[in-house]
């Protein structure tokens, strides 16, 4: 069973890799999974999508090409644009394994579902297939990565009894949040009775970066540990969590997860009221949402740098700061916020349900004086 492959709770996410250009930067991503691996851990989570494409190889060289089969438990992902019909999966997924280097995946997940998306899921029979392709050993296992709101989860798990686990994100801030419903989301997991994986512990690294008054509440705790510590050992210590997915991209964020995991503490009583009045502080604060996830980017028909034009703004509101030149930086080898069309693809694909075209209709005239 890979479940039981499965070694320590900390994931690593392959989706936020150091790069080299356009390429991942394979001499350090040997250093992170051989760390990784030597530390007792073992689960990768990719997708096609992720790096425009460079995920999966970078993982066909630094991990399938260096170890054992059966030494690591690794998780891809159908993705929506990756497919038109239902005979576009068996090739698609058969490429994604060549892709990797290995000849099966533990996890195959039913990518980013929500209630429009699993429409088209649905209608290309994705889930009977993936559960064909687990009949003939190419897959062992079949889940789904989630956002949107409980009752839509809970709807998907009804319709679709068979599947054996659910991956969904699942942190302090969006705990109590109506948009994102961790806590409700990860309460239909339990009544389902599906195991959990965990996706933006940290929030896209929001959670591991605070400043301020948010800075100063964890400061006077006596944890002597990091802000991305606190954030993962509170969705660690809840039942059913399989692994906790960090999407890490430098030594010093794989070392301190690493230390967070190997001596896991639970959140104490006096911790868990800091975290939330972390989490009241930053859902007061007038930032965009966004997780960096860049699922916006692909789509856009003018290659506009939506992330990193939500960065700088946020940035800019935190810190007071906004240095002359960067917009144009950013904006450089892409559209800039008011090329923006207005076709809608970004806002379809964001996970978070970010008004996109509002803000960048907002930020054009910020940063372009428009």
């Amino acid at each position: 069973m890979s479940f039981e492959k499965i070694k320590g709770k900390l994931g690593f996410g392959c989706m936020r890799l150091a790069m080299d250009g356009d390429k991942v930067n394979y001499p350090l991503f040997n250093q992170m999974i051989d760390f990784f691996m030597q530390s007792g851990f073992n689960y990768f989570d990719t997708a096609h999508i992720y790096l425009n494409g460079e995920s999966e190889k970078a993982l066909k060289k630094c991990l399938a090409e260096r170890y054992p089969r059966e030494d690591f438990v690794l998780t891809d992902k159908l993705s929506f644009n990756c497919f038109s019909r239902q005979e576009d999966i068996r090739p698609f997924v058969k490429k994604q394994l060549e892709l990797c280097g290995v000849d099966y995946f533990d996890f195959y997940l039913m990518h980013a579902q929500s209630r429009e998306s699993y429409k088209k899921y649905k209608a290309c029979k994705a889930y009977q297939t993936a559960f064909e392709l687990k009949k003939e050993g190419l897959i062992k296992h079949v889940g789904l990565s989630f956002h949107d709101t409980a009752d839509v989860l809970d709807m998907i798990l009804t319709e679709n009894p068979q599947i054996e686990v659910v991956q969904i994100q699942f942190n302090y801030l969006d705990y109590e949040s109506p948009v994102n419903q961790s806590k409700l989301c990860y309460e239909v997991c339990r009544k389902h009775g599906k195991p959990v994986l965990v996706m933006e512990p940290v929030r896209g690294g929001r959670l591991a970066n605070l400043s301020g008054e948010s800075k100063a509440v964890l400061d006077e705790l006596d944890g002597n540990c990091s802000y991305a510590s606190y954030a993962l050992r509170f969705v660690a210590g809840f039942d059913g969590i399989i692994s906790v997915l960090s999407g890490m991209g430098s030594m010093d964020m794989i070392t301190d997860n690493v230390k967070t995991f190997k001596d896991l503490k639970p959140i104490t009583k006096t911790e868990r009221v800091a975290l939330e009045k972390v989490a009241e502080i930053l859902n007061k604060e007038s930032v965009i949402p966004c997780t960096n996830c860049r699922y916006c980017v692909d789509g856009c028909p003018k290659k506009i740098a939506i992330p990193d034009i939500f960065a700088l703004y946020n940035n800019s509101l935190l810190t007071n700061v906004l240095r002359e030149g960067d917009y144009e930086k950013i904006t450089a080898n892409g559209g800039k916020a008011t090329d923006c069309i207005s076709c809608g693809k970004c806002e379809s694909a964001c996970p978070q349900q970010i008004k996109i075209r509002k803000y960048l209709d907002h930020l054009g005239w910020i940063f372009e004086k428009k």
